[in-house]
């Protein structure tokens, strides 16, 4: 018999609490922008998962919203893989127009839910990092066997996330995956994870060409 737990970075994960009774529900919200009633902000703002934000409970909201544009903010050290994934393709089946912008971090499961935006913003000093899936198993050798090939094709499916809307390969990424990889926001824009960063001059960096070129010519490699 073995318990398989999908585990976020220590280093982040020491850095979130679970929420008393009175704070349940409030690690995101989803609201009409004040005078546009057909632009809804969703606020991505804890861990993906155990006492943060549950698929099912966000995948919930999500559905209640009938707006043609929705303004997906994030700061979120990650979570549980499996979460994440339900997150990022209930983002990719809605109807509606999504545009991700980065608050604080998108990292881990973050990371991936970042590229269900039609466009994807990083804001001022804001980061990105992507990491190998993690968890603990208890069992025996066949128990712990098994855990790796599940982490081998969860890891693998993140890593073609990441090629599809960046470019490159599988392998690539899971390269950088394996060495738990930062990115500034600027380097986010450099390999493709992010379209462009806000500035104090003129709201975007032009320093978005690449990742929009890398972009394109992915959806054409998959249309």
């Amino acid at each position: 018999m073995s318990g398989i737990r999908e585990l976020l970075p220590p280093g982040l994960l020491r850095h979130h609490r679970p929420p008393t009774n009175s704070d349940r529900g409030a690690w995101y919200a989803v609201r009409n922008q004040a005078g546009d009633a057909d632009r809804a902000i969703v606020d991505l703002y804890d861990v993906i998962g155990e006492w943060g934000i549950s698929a099912q409970e966000f995948v919930r909201d999500l559905r209640g919203i009938d707006a043609s544009v929705i303004e997906l903010h994030i700061n979120s050290p990650g979570g549980l893989i499996r979460d994440g994934l339900t997150i990022y393709n209930g983002l990719r089946d809605h109807p509606a127009r999504v545009e991700a912008i980065v608050d604080g971090i998108a990292a881990s499961a973050a990371s991936w839910i970042l590229q269900a935006g039609e466009t994807r913003t990083m804001n001022r000093h804001t980061e990105v990092m992507i990491h190998d899936g993690l968890m603990i198993t208890l069992g025996n050798e066949q128990d712990h066997l098994d855990s790796a090939a599940m982490l081998g094709r969860q890891s693998e499916s993140i890593a073609a996330i990441y090629a599809e809307r960046a470019g490159g390969t599988v392998a690539d990424w899971r390269a950088a995956m394996r060495d738990e990889t930062w990115y500034s926001a600027e380097e986010a824009v450099d390999v493709g994870l992010a379209d462009d960063v806000v500035t104090d001059d003129d709201g975007t960096s032009n320093h978005s060409s690449r990742a929009q070129l890398a972009t394109a010519r992915a959806r054409v490699l998959t249309a």
